[in-house]
């Protein structure tokens, strides 16, 4: 059995998020989803996630591609998830590419292409300005 990992913070899940996972999916038997936690993302400078921990894992459970799914909560956790779950390919999106070449000690790395034309940061805007439509 293949086992392959990825991981996000899947805030206002979308079309790109499913796309990379349906991808993350096609590389194995058996896909574990790593959905970042508040405080490690805010330590990474995330701090406009707009979803609870809980809402983004059941948006990702939601989409029936995970087998499992855990938090991320610390620097350093991929590689002990690697080992802990006996990965076989880590894979993240395109652009990441190179961030994670370190982790090829440990299994295979994969960088999958971006959905084109989407991004959270866009889903983002527009949510705000649908907001401040409504508001006004």
């Amino acid at each position: 059995m293949v086992k392959v990992i990825t991981y996000g913070t899947y805030d206002l899940l979308h079309y790109g998020h499913i796309k990379l996972l349906e991808r993350a999916k096609g590389l194995g038997d058996y896909l574990i989803v790593g959905v970042t936690a508040d405080d490690f993302d805010k330590n990474r400078g995330k701090i406009n996630v707009q979803q609870s921990l809980m809402e983004r894992i059941e948006a990702v459970r939601a989409t029936g591609l995970a087998d499992k799914i855990i938090v991320e909560e610390y620097e350093g956790q991929k590689i002990d998830d690697i080992r802990r779950y006996d990965v076989d390919i880590f894979t993240v999106g395109s652009d990441w590419v190179g961030k994670f070449d370190y982790l090829n000690e440990y299994c295979k790395v994969v960088y999958l292409p971006r959905t084109e034309g989407i991004s959270s940061s866009e889903v983002r805007s527009k949510q705000c300005k649908l907001r401040m439509g409504f508001a006004a």
